[in-house]
Order: structure tokens, then sequence, then C-alpha cells
């Protein structure tokens, strides 16, 4: 199971996360575009960092939210939402192929990637975006029991899903992430280890009233905002390493 995390989120004087302590320990690196952050010079350095680590590197598209960090929804069209899409991705694109890289797939960011999640119409915006795009990339979502439907979905524009769980996320008996404002939403160093175990080893894990829930999952989603965040990513790496 590949690692991927969300980074070059800094914009001018403003710092978001540890990318350098991060990107050493991952496979796959989702690089903002400049919608929520990522000031172009960010973008430039996040890039080359990707590069001297080996490192995948996707698009992290978002809603024009600079000011509220992307996690804001709004009421944009289908039309808007390829476009913005468009534009984030295309920019991001020529930057890595300045740097020697080329994108290899893309992961909505906040409010659009929840959005994507819960809206057909959202989805379907994004993956015609997707499709529409010069040449054709992969789209990363989440991982739930829709899976198969939405990879019909994608099957019916030519596109390839990439699915993803969520390391430190408790899960409800949906599929869904249990929301913030609930207690256990987010779990402690142990019960996160417990669930990457059990994704790696038997395809599932457990939800927040004790069910098994099966979860065929690409790649896992790590945060690296914080020192104990690095941590809980080198100790990951570890158990993914052992199994």
């Amino acid at each position: 199971m590949l690692l991927n995390c969300d980074l070059g989120e800094s914009y001018g004087s403003w710092t978001m996360g540890l990318d350098a302590d991060v990107m050493p320990h991952i496979d796959q690196a989702n690089i903002a575009c400049g919608f929520h952050g990522g000031d172009p010079l960010t973008i430039r350095n996040t890039l080359q960092l990707a590069a001297r680590h080996g490192v995948a590197v996707g698009a992290h598209p978002a809603y024009p939210d600079l000011v509220g960090f992307g996690r804001r929804s709004m009421a944009l069209s289908g039309e808007e939402i390829i476009a913005a899409l468009h534009y984030q991705v295309a920019a991001l694109d020529g930057m890595a192929s300045s740097a020697g890289l080329s994108i290899d797939y893309v992961k909505p960011h906040g409010a659009l990637y929840n959005d994507m999640m819960a809206n057909a119409d959202v989805r379907l915006a994004i993956m015609r975006a997707l499709a529409e795009y010069h040449r054709p990339l992969p789209l990363m979502l989440q991982a739930t029991p829709q899976a198969e439907e939405h990879r019909q979905e994608a099957a019916s524009l030519g596109l390839t899903l990439l699915f993803e769980a969520f390391a430190d996320r408790c899960y409800d008996d949906d599929g869904r992430l249990l929301s913030r404002r609930l207690p256990g939403a987010v779990h402690d160093r142990d019960k996160m280890l417990q669930q990457v175990t059990q994704l790696s080893t038997q395809g599932s894990l457990t939800t927040v009233s004790g069910h098994t829930l099966a979860l065929a999952a690409d790649t896992l989603c790590v945060h690296g905002d914080n020192p104990e965040g690095v941590q809980a990513i080198r100790e990951i790496r570890a158990l993914l390493a052992g199994n």
C-alpha cells in the first residue's frame, strides 16, 4: 500500500506542514495548485523536493477559496468546476515538466473532495475535467462501499481511479469518515497503527460501532502538519515495510 500526503500548501510567509521532513517517507505528494494554498515558489520548491526523493506527484486542486484554505463549499456549475480544474492542473503540470517530472494523478482538496464524495454532479464534473484534459489523468478518491459504482462512472469516461483510505480517521458503519465534531473521530497512535495493519493485511477496518468493513485501498492518506504527524508517518512506513 502506497502513502500519500498533501504538501506544498504554504503561501507566502504563512507556513503549512513540514514538507521536507515528510517527503522522504511517502510515495505520492499531492501538491497544492494555488487556489487554497501553494504560491509559485512553494510549488516549485515542493516539486524539486519530490524529484530529489523520487516521489510521484499529483495535482491537489481546490475551490477558489484561498482565504478559507479550500474548506468551504462553493456553488460552482459543472463547467466552472471543469475550468477550475483545468486551470490548476495545467499550471502544476507545466511547472512539473520544468522540474523533470510529470503529474501522475489528481486528488481534489478539502470541500471539493468532500462534495465529490457526496454529490454525483460534482463528481461527474471532476471526472469530466480529467477525461477532457489533454492527457487523461487518474482520479484519487475515498475508498467506500460504493467503489464499484464509482469505478463504473469513471470507466464510462475512460478514467482510472485510485482509492485511498485514511490512517488516522475513524469510519462510520456506512464507510464514511466520522465527523470531526464527534468524539473518537481521529485515532490516537495505537488505534491508527491497528487500523493501518488491518487495512494492509486484511483489506478491512473496524468501524466506530465495532463492525468490520471491507475496504480495498490503493493508497493511504497520512498527514505531516506537525512533528507528531511526521513521526506517525515514519511508524506507518516501517509497519508497512514489515508487512
